[in-house]
């Protein structure tokens, strides 16, 4: 290592303090608060369950702490797996200037073996009240409710079960996602700690050809869940770039957690070598894929609406048409494109933190907004709404993962002192 570096402190550590903690536990009790009084005036509330009856069908309370739970599990799962791709990016790419944050990236995965859990157990628990094609009676063409189109797509659920028996393949594509992604994130980690014992070169090459391993799978794999998980709760409805679309949303709100948690560590002293290039560097990414993402959320409005095919207009219809939602859609404009990008248009807003940390912030929620308008309208029509439950299970979630990616973060070296490209991102200038 050259000796320009040296002056910088290569082996330091960052201490979850129990201050840190505290505000972290506080916030997750904050939620918790919240999400049980959501919960009881959902109960004792009435309105919906006769909204719901007077429509033919009975609702019940726990449907929408049901949605709540898969909206927060596909949303913070998401952002957990982006911290991987980006560490993984960067190694593909040769990429020298991120070398004193790429641990900030890969802790991110932290949150994977416990978001594969939550979403298997919340799948088994929630399934016939989430996703309209787990109901056997669609698939049974005697049945008075049999549905042609859900049963034309009932093997990409159930093979080689019978359609409306157990979801095998379903399933099995979930654990096989979770299990690859975590078995990734477990061997980047591995030859990071490997690189900090032994140096030399033989850990960075491993980790370049494991990464264009893992982008290939991520490519793949990414895109299916979004079908699984987002897009087959609207099941009549496709887009075919919904893959994209919910990558993108995912890529700026992980790059957002990434940065919010470089300021935090430069706010508590570490990271020396991290200055306002990098912090740039890092606005100009969310910049430009916060741009990203508008144009693939208006490709996708404008196709439909000129098209103006009855099957593919309903999912824009039943959003903008209804009272509960469609303020929320001009709000995921707002909160997702309009802020963001007036915010950091200039040089200096994508250099200094005090703007950085207002558009990572509001950013992390808007693009929570804009999963939940991808979820609560397919699952509880208009039983849906932002009321306590939704901010509790979003406290809940954002703590709970704060915790586990902070509490990785402080196991292991900051900075990773035997990377070749060290020098590199010491020098970056921009």
């Amino acid at each position: 290592m050259a000796h320009d570096v040296q002056h910088y402190n290569l082996d330091q550590k960052f201490d979850f303090t129990a201050a840190t903690k505290k505000i972290v536990f506080t916030v997750l009790g904050i939620g918790a608060a919240l999400l049980v009084l959501g919960i009881v005036m959902a109960i004792f509330g009435g309105g919906h369950e006769e909204a719901a009856e007077a429509e033919g069908h009975a609702f019940h309370w726990y449907e929408r702490l049901y949605a709540n739970l898969w909206i927060n599990n596909v949303y913070f799962t998401g952002i957990a797996i982006i911290g991987v791709f980006f560490f993984a990016i960067q190694y593909a790419a040769q990429a020298g200037w991120s070398t004193a944050i790429i641990r900030v990236m890969l802790s991110l995965g932290n949150w994977l073996p416990i978001a594969g859990i939550l979403m298997i157990v919340t799948f088994f628990i929630a399934n016939h009240d989430l996703f309209h094609w787990t109901h056997a009676y669609l698939f049974d063409k005697a049945s008075p409710e049999y549905d042609s189109i859900i049963d034309g797509k009932g093997s990409f659920f159930y093979w080689p079960m019978a359609k409306g028996t157990f979801p095998v393949f379903y399933i099995f594509r979930m654990v096989l996602f979770f299990g690859f992604w975590v078995f990734f994130f477990k061997k980047f980690q591995s030859f990071t700690y490997n690189e900090d014992i032994i140096g030399g070169t033989t850990n960075w090459y491993k980790i370049r050809s494991w990464s264009a391993f893992f982008l290939i799978f991520f490519a793949v794999s990414s895109s299916i869940a979004a079908w699984d998980w987002v897009m087959s709760i609207d099941t009549h409805w496709f887009s075919t770039l919904f893959g994209w679309y919910v990558f993108s949303s995912w890529f700026v709100a992980g790059l957002s957690a990434i940065t919010l948690i470089t300021m935090f560590l430069k706010s508590k002293g570490l990271l020396e070598m991290v200055n306002e290039n990098h912090v740039h560097d890092l606005g100009k990414f969310i910049f430009g894929f916060t741009i990203f993402w508008t144009y693939l959320w208006f490709s996708q409005f404008l196709l439909i609406y000129y098209a103006n095919i009855p099957e593919e207009t309903v999912y824009f219809v039943e959003r903008l048409s209804s009272d509960i939602y469609g303020p929320f859609i001009f709000v995921n404009i707002a909160m997702n494109f309009v802020l963001p990008f007036l915010l950091l248009m200039t040089r200096d807003s994508k250099r200094h933190g005090v703007f950085l940390k207002l558009v990572c912030a509001l950013i992390i929620a808007g693009h929570w907004v804009d999963f939940f308008l991808m979820v609560q309208p397919g699952t509880l029509g208009h039983n849906g709404g932002v009321g306590f439950m939704e901010v509790g299970m979003f406290l809940i979630y954002g703590a709970a993962f704060t915790f586990v990616v902070l509490s990785g973060l402080a196991k292991g070296n900051l900075v990773p002192k035997n990377h070749p490209m060290l020098e590199e991102s010491y020098n970056h200038h921009i």
